[in-house]
């Protein structure tokens, strides 16, 4: 029989940013804690609203302190220290003031997201200073190199993970295992307001896009590009995109050229409560996503569990995602998602049937329960094992 574990999860932006990894490390700590386990969140700011939450004193990414920090400190001084970028500053206060904690604790596991966070802490225990193994979901895009370094890697798509092993890097107690989802929480369902409460027709069409309002990566700009170009051929459908994420550095600057461009079409959703993010999903009928490479984003999932149809990139993690709920186009062509726009918003009939499939995917493949327990078994891997070079 197993013994217990002390479980801790730790996310540096929790409680002040809004993310995918942020509502990683929120939903894993309440689904551990609703299983019994003994778990303890630690948050970079907020409050602690539930009995093993705990917030962390950091220099927080926006804060003007971190931003005079990084003015003062020499450049080639800051990067070796791991200083150079705001979300470092962040990650690296952050790691300090969690590894006093865990020297006090004595957790068995840190499961993190935060790269340089899982760093730190696993170069802590290699010196003695806590008793913690730490394992990095690897949701960040770091390289192969950063990679090698951890010890205790879970990558959340098995194309990653085959990546690689292919270019030789794969460590020995590396694994494949997703990001989940609460199909409960995040199913399909009436429209509960939401269309009224942004001021959307009824019978209109909704396209939702839930991503960081930024042009690099999640490429906003492309995806109102493609609204415009889709409405310019058919005029005559009344549509509406709706557009939710965090506040980025050029978010402003694309929802006024969005607006400018598609007028009372189109709402930005600037920093939108994630408790109500499941009755967002209820009111639209088709989800896209126009990034062209993705770790595992939870966005995805939620759409899919919520019964959307989703338009993403022709790329092996979305696909697998997917699954047949829905299309993998190739975002990088201009027009393309336009097409699509007009084959989707134009077949509600195909968009029901698509999202009954999108939904049965993800409750087959992504759905907490299966999830967590393969987590679980990760973790008594983890501690049951030292790899070479790892302190006990």
């Amino acid at each position: 029989m197993t013994r217990p574990l002390r479980i801790a999860v730790a996310s540096s932006g929790l409680g002040h940013i809004a993310r995918g990894i942020e509502a990683w490390a929120d939903d894993l700590a309440a689904v551990l804690a609703a299983r019994g386990q003994t778990v303890t969140l630690y948050k970079g700011g907020g409050q602690s609203t539930r009995p093993y939450e705990c917030v962390l004193p950091c220099w927080q990414r926006g804060a003007a302190p971190t931003g005079r920090l990084l003015r003062v400190l020499p450049r080639r001084i800051s990067w070796r220290l791991g200083l150079g970028s705001p979300y470092g500053v962040e990650q690296v206060s952050f790691a300090l003031a969690l590894i006093r904690r865990l020297r006090k604790t004595r957790a068995d596991i840190l499961h993190v997201q935060d790269p340089v966070v899982a760093l730190l802490a696993q170069r802590a225990r290699r010196l003695g200073l806590i008793r913690a193994r730490t394992i990095l979901a690897h949701g960040t895009e770091e390289s192969l190199e950063f990679q090698r370094k951890i010890a205790f890697l879970q990558h959340l798509a098995p194309w990653h993970l085959q990546e690689a092993r292919r270019a030789g890097f794969a460590r020995r107690h590396w694994v494949a295992i997703p990001n989940f989802i609460d199909v409960d929480r995040f199913a399909p369902g009436p429209d509960r307001g939401v269309r009224n409460h942004l001021g959307i027709p009824a019978d209109a069409r909704v396209v939702l896009c839930v991503a960081a309002i930024k042009r690099d990566h999640k490429r906003i700009d492309h995806l109102i590009e493609e609204f415009v170009h889709w409405r310019s051929q058919r005029s005559g459908l009344s549509a509406y995109l709706v557009i939710a994420g965090g506040r980025e550095a050029e978010t402003d600057e694309l929802v006024a050229d969005g607006q400018r461009r598609l007028g009372d079409q189109v709402r930005f959703l600037i920093g939108y409560p994630r408790r109500r993010m499941p009755d967002l999903y209820r009111a639209a009928d088709l989800f896209v996503l126009p990034s062209l490479m993705e770790m595992m984003p939870v966005a995805v999932l939620e759409a899919a569990a919520s019964g959307l149809p989703c338009l993403v990139h022709r790329h092996p993690v979305l696909e697998w995602m997917i699954g047949p709920g829905g299309q993998a186009i190739d975002m990088a062509t201009r027009g393309d998602l336009a097409t699509s726009f007009a084959r989707w918003l134009g077949d509600p009939t195909m968009c029901a049937k698509s999202g009954e499939a999108a939904r049965a995917h993800c409750v087959r493949e992504f759905a907490a329960d299966v999830v967590v327990d393969r987590i679980l078994k990760f973790y008594q891997h983890v501690v049951a094992r030292t790899p070479r070079g790892v302190a006990v």
